[in-house]
């Protein structure tokens, strides 16, 4: 219901930071050269860094619909402007995979970064990286619909309750 209501970019930016799945910030260290090379490659072998790839163009898209709605007569113009947009700021979202390698850096020592890099090239790594996309699909529809099924509940459990007080809803 939260994520349906959610626009593309921010729906793009949202599905990115939950396939990464890091835990909440402790004390940030400043990590290494090196611990972000390695953090880099694993996003390169996960293939993380291609989800923040429809991002840059989306939220370009979502200006261009904004003053096309307030002056539908510049779509040509503005069309152009976005075409051009999207060619300028094309790497635009190596920022955001820089900075996700630097999260990783900053959690992780170089070794365990190095043992990470080890399985996710071995089979069963890879095994995850092909299946992860699909168990959090799953798992994004089973919370839609439970949060679905929870709120039908809340509101006839709401209405019970305010029946009660002599109150119709």
């Amino acid at each position: 219901m939260i994520a349906s209501s959610l626009a593309g970019g921010a729906r793009v930016a949202l599905l990115a930071l939950a396939c990464i799945s890091l835990p909440a910030p402790a004390v940030a260290q400043q990590p290494s050269a090196n611990a972000v090379a390695l953090a880099r490659e694993i996003i390169v072998v996960k293939g993380s860094g291609s989800i923040f790839d429809g991002l840059v163009p989306s939220i370009i898209e979502q200006a261009k619909a904004l003053f096309v709605q307030t002056n539908p007569m510049l779509s040509k113009d503005l069309n152009e402007v976005a075409a051009k947009l999207r060619a300028d700021y094309a790497a635009r979202s190596t920022d955001l995979s820089n900075d996700l390698a630097k999260f990783y850096a900053a959690r992780f020592t170089e070794q365990e970064l190095k043992d990470i890099l080890a399985f996710y090239k071995t089979a069963a790594g890879k095994k995850v990286i092909e299946e992860e996309p699909r168990i959090f699909e799953e798992g994004v529809a089973n919370t839609r619909a439970w949060g679905d099924k929870f709120s039908q509940e809340v509101i006839a459990r709401m209405r019970g309750e305010m029946k009660k007080k002599g109150h119709d809803l």
